[in-house]
């Protein structure tokens, strides 16, 4: 045991230092120390064959969870093996493969109705900033491209009005990145901050809950299908999702480029760096959500692109 705690510590010591937060995985190798502990006698090196019945899905674990802590013991054996702790590395063909979730994308009428409806929302004496955060927040989701976390949990601080930037923090991919906004979008920005700051002046984030504190995931995706239900009373039930206004981001720049007739060979790498992806084959993802008539395109090679495209969300 004491063997894997080493191990265990030294490997969470080492992804924090690119940068990943140590809880990923720490869950999930303490589970699997206790499981070495009891069935297996290990010294000094694992055998992949010990642990497979640790690898086995659980009655009460659904597929993502499965997904989660067979990585992170994915994780651990490629560390081991490479210190030469581990005679191999655990295959993911242990996990089933899932199927990609298919964004909706909003048509440009859906977004100016969605947004005129998100101003109609008004404060009230429990909340006097809602109002302003629904118009603001959902429209620098879309227009910036961010994940729902990145906006929800953006500091004040992190937005510079004056040279229309906003810097986002580490988050999914462990990165962080300076991005540009738009003019207008800025100026919204600048409106509402001045509000914020009479209202909010000792909370760090630049959409604080009445209690100071972020609000939550749960939340946020509360009010965006409350404003879809007022929008479109008669789709009100349709599958949509904040996210989903980061995908139709990333695919209105691409038909943009291609109307412009820009090598998207050489521009993907920028969306991507944009967006916050890891690496740009997730990027490229979004070119299978292009239109038909884009798909055919000389600017698209279809085929190579394929190659790109990972078979399980990122």
């Amino acid at each position: 045991m004491k063997f894997l705690e080493k191990q265990i510590e030294d490997m969470l010591l080492y992804k924090e230092s690119l940068g990943y937060s140590r809880r990923t995985y720490s869950y999930f190798l303490n589970d699997l120390a206790r499981y070495i502990d009891k069935k297996v006698n290990v010294s000094e090196t694992l055998s992949i064959s010990d642990i497979l019945p640790w690898c086995i899905q659980r009655d009460t674990e659904k597929a993502e969870g499965f997904r989660r802590r067979i990585t992170a013991a994915r994780e651990f054996t490629k560390y081991l093996y490479a210190i030469g702790k581990c005679d191999t590395i655990l295959s993911m063909d242990l996990v089933p493969s899932t199927h990609r979730y298919t964004p909706y994308l909003f048509t440009d009428e859906e977004l100016r109705t969605l947004f005129r409806t998100c101003d109609k929302q008004k404060s009230n004496s429990k909340n006097p900033l809602y109002g302003d955060i629904i118009s603001v927040i959902f429209r620098l989701i879309y227009f910036c491209g961010l994940r729902p976390n990145e906006g929800r949990e953006l500091y004040r601080k992190d937005i510079d009005t004056n040279r229309c930037t906003l810097f986002i923090r580490k988050n999914k991919s462990h990165k962080e990145r300076l991005i540009p906004m738009a003019e207008d979008l800025s100026n919204l920005c600048k409106k509402y901050i001045s509000k914020r700051d009479i209202l909010f002046p000792d909370s760090e984030l630049m959409f604080p809950s009445i209690t100071g504190e972020a609000y939550s995931s749960k939340w946020l995706t509360q009010q965006f299908l409350k404003i879809w239900a007022q929008a479109f009373p008669e789709n009100k039930d349709a599958k949509v999702r904040i996210y989903d206004l980061r995908h139709r981001f990333a695919t209105t720049v691409l038909q943009e480029w291609i109307d412009n007739s820009e090598d998207l060979y050489t521009a993907l790498p920028y969306l991507s760096s944009y967006m916050g992806h890891s690496d740009y084959k997730h990027t490229a993802y979004y070119i299978h959500l292009l239109p038909e008539r884009l798909l055919k395109s000389s600017a698209i090679n279809l085929e190579y692109f394929q190659t790109l495209i990972p078979e399980v969300c990122s």
